[in-house]
This record gives C-alpha cells, sequence and structure tokens, in this order.
C-alpha cells in the first residue's frame, strides 16, 4: 500500500496541505503558510516563541481574531490533500472518530465557554463541590490505512457549551430514545460521517470506527443510505427480530441473549500488557452472529430494521492485576469466517490511533497551554496545530509502514544533511541508498532522546516532536552560518 503516493508531504509540506485552502484573499494565504512554517519548526512553543519577532507575533494574532478567517478555511486545504491521499492509497480506509476536550484557565471564560462539570472536593462543612471546567471540545475523524499510516484529517468540529448539564440528570426528566437526534451532541457523529463520505470519492472503501459512544441507531441508517461502513463497539442491548409489528420493549428479544446462547466459533491469540505495562499474550475466544436489528421503541415508525453483525471476543479467564479483554462490535461488513472476524477486530484496535492524534495536539503541540482568550479564536489556532499534529504523526507511522521510501517524502535536503552529518558524526557508514525515510527518522528520534538500543521499540510521537525542534534550530543555525561565511 503507497500511504502518500504521488503526494509529497515532505520537502514543501505547508504548500501541499495549504494550496487548497479557502481564504478570502492571497494576502491570508501568505500569512496562513507563514505561520505554519513557524508553528511546525517549534511545536508546543507559545506564539511569541513559534514567531520570535514582535511583528509576527502581531500578525499571527491579527490572523487568528480575522472574522474573515475560519476553522474551514484553514483546513479545506488538508482536506483536499486527505482526499489525494486517499485516492493513492489501496484497500480499505478506516475512518476513525472521537471527541476530545481542551481546556483553558481564564479570567472571562465566559468568552471561550464551557466543557464539563467536574468535583472539586468538599467544603469546611463536608458538602461535595463542583465547578465547571472552560474549554472546548472537538470531534475529529482521521483517516487511516489498515498498516496503520494516518493519510490526513476527514472532518473536523469544535463547538463549546453555554453551561453544562450532566446527562444523568437529563434522562430523569426525558427519555433519551425519544429525542431527535438532529438535537443532540452526539449528532456530531453523523456530521462527522456525511462529511468524510463528501470528501471521498469511493465512501464504499471507508470503514467508519467509533467507540461505545458511536453506537447510534440512526449513525446505522445513515451509514446504509450513503454506502458506506462502519465498525463500532456495541454499548446497547438492543432488540432483535424482523421489524413486522410493534413490539413492547420489556418482551422484546435482545441481541446480547442471542449471543450468549451462541458457543465460541475459535480462539485467537492477541499480544497485550499486564498491569506493569510488561508485554503479555492473551487469549481469546470470538463469535459472530449476523441478527435482524429493531430500532428503538419510539423510533420504530421513522427508520427500519437493519441486518448487523455482531462480532464478540472476550479474554477466557480473567488475569491478575488488569481489566479483562471484552469487545463487543457492531458492523454492517460482511463477517462469515473467523479469519474475517479476526481482521474487523484488528482494524478495530486501530481506534488508538485518533487518540495518539489527539495526545500530540495536547502534549507535543501543547494545544492546552495557548493564551488566546476566545473561542474564535483558539478554533482557528487548533485548526492549525491539528495539521501540524498529524504531520507529526505521519511521519512516525509511515517511516514504520514504508521504512525504505525516499527520506525526501518528509525531509528537505538540508534536513537531510544535517541529519547525515550527525550519523558521520557518530562515525556511521553512509551511502546513498542508507537514506531512507527510516533512517532519517531514526536520527531525527535520536535528536528527540531516543537511545536506539537493540531492543528499543521504533521511534514514537514524543521523541519524533522533540527531535523536530532541535532540527529545526539546528537548520536555522546553519542558515545563519552560510550567511556570516558567505560575507
Amino acid at each position: 500500500m503507497e500511504p502518500f503516493g504521488e503526494v509529497d508531504c515532505g520537502t514543501d509540506w505547508p504548500s501541499v496541505e495549504l494550496s487548497g485552502s479557502a481564504l478570502p484573499d492571497e494576502r491570508l494565504g501568505r500569512r496562513l503558510r507563514r505561520i505554519f512554517e513557524s508553528f511546525s519548526g517549534a511545536p508546543g512553543a507559545p506564539v511569541p516563541a513559534a514567531c520570535a519577532d514582535w511583528a509576527a507575533t502581531k500578525a499571527a494574532y491579527r490572523f487568528f481574531s480575522n472574522p474573515r478567517v475560519t476553522k474551514q478555511g484553514v483546513m479545506q486545504g488538508h482536506f483536499e490533500a486527505t482526499r489525494l491521499r486517499f485516492l493513492a492509497a489501496t484497500g480499505p480506509v478506516l475512518v476513525v472518530q472521537d471527541t476530545t476536550e481542551f481546556t483553558y484557565k481564564r479570567n472571562a471564560p465566559e468568552r471561550i465557554g464551557f466543557t464539563t462539570s467536574v468535583n472539586s472536593g468538599r467544603d469546611s462543612q463536608g458538602r461535595l463541590r463542583e465547578h465547571t471546567l472552560c474549554g472546548l471540545l472537538m470531534h475529529s475523524s482521521l483517516a487511516v490505512t489498515t498498516a496503520g499510516v494516518p493519510l490526513g484529517l476527514a472532518a473536523v468540529k469544535f463547538w463549546t457549551r453555554d453551561k453544562f448539564k450532566g446527562t444523568t440528570a437529563l434522562k430523569r426528566k426525558i427519555n433519551p430514545t425519544r429525542v431527535p437526534i438532529e438535537t443532540k451532541e452526539s449528532y456530531r457523529w453523523l456530521e462527522n460521517l456525511r462529511q468524510s463520505c463528501a470528501l471521498f470519492p469511493d465512501p464504499g472503501r471507508c470503514v467508519h470506527v467509533g467507540d461505545r459512544e458511536s453506537d447510534i441507531y440512526e449513525l446505522f441508517c445513515l451509514a446504509q443510505e450513503l454506502g458506506t461502513f462502519f465498525l463500532v463497539r456495541a454499548q446497547t442491548d438492543r432488540m432483535a427480530g424482523p421489524q413486522t409489528r410493534p413490539l413492547r420493549q420489556s418482551t422484546a428479544d435482545r441481541v446480547y441473549k442471542r449471543l450468549a446462547e451462541l458457543p465460541f466459533t475459535g480462539r485467537h491469540a492477541i499480544r497485550t500488557s499486564d498491569g506493569d505495562g510488561e508485554p503479555v499474550m492473551a487469549m481469546l475466544g470470538v463469535k459472530f452472529a449476523s441478527v435482524d436489528v429493531r430500532p428503538p421503541i419510539g423510533k420504530q415508525r421513522l427508520y427500519p430494521a437493519q441486518k448487523l453483525v455482531y462480532i464478540h471476543a472476550r479474554e477466557e479467564t480473567a488475569p491478575e492485576g488488569r481489566a479483562r479483554i471484552d469487545w463487543m462490535l457492531v458492523t454492517n461488513l460482511p463477517v462469515t469466517s473467523l479469519d474475517q472476524a479476526i481482521e474487523k477486530l484488528a482494524w478495530y484496535s486501530l481506534r488508538w490511533k485518533i487518540e495518539v492524534f489527539h495526545k500530540v495536539m495536547k502534549s507535543g503541540c501543547r494545544a492546552e497551554d495557548s493564551k488566546l482568550r476566545t473561542a474564535e479564536r483558539l478554533v482557528k489556532l487548533l485548526a492549525v496545530i491539528a495539521i501540524i499534529s498529524w504531520r507529526i504523526f505521519w511521519i512516525t507511522m509511515t517511516s514504520r509502514a514504508q521504512p525504505q521510501a525516499a527520506a525526501s517524502e518528509a525531509f528537505t535536503k538540508t534536513e537531510i544533511a544535517i541529519l547525515d552529518q550527525f550519523a558521520r558524526d557518530q562515525r556511521q557508514p553512509l551511502n546513498p541508498t542508507h537514506r531512507t525515510l527510516a533512517f532519517c527518522v531514526n536520527w531525527l528520534a535520536r535528536l528527540g532522546g531516543y537511545l536506539n538500543r537493540a531492543h528499543d521499540p521504533p521511534p514514537g510521537n514524543t521523541v519524533i516532536w522533540r527531535g523536530m525542534i532541535r532540527l529545526n534550530d539546528i537548520a536555522i543555525g546553519v542558515r545563519i552560518a552560510n550567511r556570516i561565511v558567505g560575507n
């Protein structure tokens, strides 16, 4: 599989990711490129540190406060580049969805909004206290190959709340299954699915992957309508059976009951970790069944029954020191054999890629350290950070999936020359065939603290983003030295 094909993400990557940006004039486009160049060389740095001087810093602040600049305008070029990488790739592509929160501390939190309410301890009289966190929420869809290479973002939604209302309290007053999905925050799952399908020319190649929160009957119906596939972790024990007549919930047959009556089809060994983080092997029993699933009672007149496949994987014995592995997945993909069921389990395990991507945004690019004061400005900054975080993640994973790819796919000639020089300083034998992507990523990671010992795992995102900061500083020093020597 070619995760990047003819799309060059290296030598002039800002042009690739920004060429289709929908900004209102060329001047703003040039400013966006300069912001990307500054921020990509200093991921995690505050705006003044990344811009390096007052004029550039002031221009960046004006860009983020400009009402003519929108999140969609900033990210449109990246979405188009993601589409091109999707076309260059072969086979199914997983579109992994998830939500994350960005928390901030502000003297005027109402200018940003709120995310959730948390317990802040007890007062002097022993009563529980709660306070609402200031911040933004982001729901993103990341396109990932089955080899684990992130092709890019396919859809992103930002929002905040005027105030937080706990779902438990709401359920005391209303039946959530009777509320139209369009009025719920969970509608974001359907919005991103629709946007992703509109972006990719062949939605039949997409498998939309989500956690328990995406177990939404309306999402199942929308996927069927758009001709795409989904693979989500089930949390609702839905009613089973053909939709031939109205049915009371108390007398309905249930999906989980049907699966519990079936024997396991086979066994599958996976590598996981114990309570101390040490690698161990776990043996799973696997079963699957095709089930006619009925919509919730309050929506049976709106949606038809669906024939879905449920896959249950459960660890045979309860381990010590960690929770037992117990996955119940639901999909509209065909599953007729144990091998196909195991394949879907492997695909679902790649859902963790979206968690890693959000970690890069928060820990690597320090998205929660920004001092911008309004939600509108923060959203535009987070859009920039999201694309830079994707590139860090892309470099890390592509070097594993395509180690023999050309280094120029991710690095400029100057950067390759600098990494070559570090290898020479360590007396490493060099020849042109050694300058592969894996070679340069390895030395980039060493700049970030990677030790490259015999039994060390491949470099991860943390050492990559640290290495990128050092490499950028060295490249600046090389340019300054060349000017000094030239004079």
